[in-house]
């Protein structure tokens, strides 16, 4: 906690762009947002998630690392912009106008985006994007209590998590029928679901990440040394808590006559929601990679810090564009498009007989990751030149 108690002491600054921008952290989430594009590809080409492949398995497993570091880094620029702001109640207005502006966004862009319909009364997504929104709201409630404090909560709601599911237990029933929907948007509990809509992604302990995140702000404040060494401690440890407590789940329970490779069994943590070994298997690596991150240098880390600065133009795009190939594979493959196979993606429902290869998949990837490099670059350029306008919601 002593990382944190000191944020509001002046530190050296960490290796900045042109722009004022931690690059290493510009970097991160620049690498796990094409990381996610392997993903939605894989959505598209109708192969299933985790397996039964080594190839489909490892193509799925890396991806893991998308979610968790895109939230954990949303709380770090939250905490960075609330000190180049240095006005608590501006930091908080931008926190629930760009989470609500998130929230919208899911529920229309992006949902068209996966669907390419307007059947809403059949399928309404709330996936990370809506996740991401309505944490940054509740952020803007956390951001006036220490730092050291919002950490500690932090952790509190990822170690915790599943006295979430326990606390409707004890509320009368009648209760619990009429409006225990609302709180499986928060943890699932077994209460009746949301009509309407798949909750993909609950905010416990999303939440609980972000504020993490936004107390490890005061970490990338720090001198350069200590702060290597603090990122470098923090994800061996979580690192190597996960290879402890996942190996001996692994190999204390036992497994069924038919289970997967034990391997298999220690990497496929559980990420609906999120658990404890899955946000220590992604989130441990991703900290600990950062100082590798501070001295990337090269092509290759400009262009993923290309991407990195302007994260929702990114997510905003890729998802259309990666639609619109599908369908034009699908047209060249097989002579039509076949947009009732997308009609709620991102579970697909491509027949198996139609399913990409890992050849195509990653082939598609490598088009649509190019093509939305040269869109990101133009408009990073745009917003670098227009800091101050409503172009930094983005």
């Amino acid at each position: 906690m002593t990382a944190f108690a000191s944020a509001d002491t002046p530190q050296v600054k960490p290796a900045l762009s042109r722009t004022g921008r931690i690059m290493s952290l510009d970097l991160m989430r620049g690498l796990v947002m094409v990381l996610m594009a392997i993903d939605h590809v894989r959505v598209y080409s109708g192969l299933p998630a985790g397996g039964p492949t080594p190839g489909i398995f490892f193509t799925r497993w890396i991806t893991h690392f998308c979610a968790p570091a895109f939230v954990f880094l949303a709380g770090t620029a939250a905490f960075l912009h609330g000190r180049k702001l240095a006005d608590k109640r501006a930091l908080a207005r931008y926190l629930v106008t760009r989470g609500f502006i998130l929230v919208v966004l899911e529920v229309t862009l992006i949902r068209f985006s996966w669907t390419f319909n307007f059947d809403y009364g059949h399928f309404v997504l709330a996936g990370v994007i809506w996740m991401l929104g309505w944490c940054m709201i509740l952020l803007a409630a956390f951001i006036w209590l220490p730092t050291w404090a919002i950490g500690s909560i932090g952790l509190v709601i990822i170690f915790f998590q599943q006295v979430f599911s326990v606390l409707p237990r004890l509320w009368p029933e009648s209760v619990r029928n009429s409006v225990g929907w609302i709180w499986e948007f928060i943890y699932p509990a077994g209460l009746p679901e949301p009509r309407g809509i798949s909750v993909l992604y609950v905010l416990v302990p999303w939440i609980g990440v972000m504020l993490a995140g936004y107390a490890f702000g005061a970490i990338m404040l720090r001198e350069s040394a200590e702060r290597r060494r603090l990122c470098l401690r923090i994800g061996l440890c979580a690192t190597a808590l996960f290879l402890l407590a996942g190996g001996l789940t692994v190999f204390l329970i036992p497994a069924p006559a038919d289970a997967p490779p034990a391997i298999y069994r220690f990497l496929n943590q559980q990420k609906y929601p999120a658990s404890q070994l899955f946000l220590l298997m992604t989130l441990g690596p991703m900290i600990a990679l950062l100082p590798l991150a501070e001295r990337a240098h090269g092509r290759i880390g400009e262009v993923l810090s290309t991407f990195g600065r302007v994260p929702l133009f990114y997510y905003l795009l890729h998802i259309p564009l990666i639609h619109i190939t599908a369908l034009v594979v699908g047209l060249l493959r097989e002579g039509s498009v076949h947009p009732e196979w997308y009609a709620q993606a991102p579970f697909a429902s491509v027949p198996a007989a139609n399913r990409w290869g890992l050849a195509l998949l990653y082939l598609v990837f490598a088009v649509d990751v190019v093509v939305l490099y040269f869109l990101c670059r133009w408009f990073a350029g745009v917003k670098a030149r227009h800091p101050n306008s409503w172009l930094r919601y983005l």
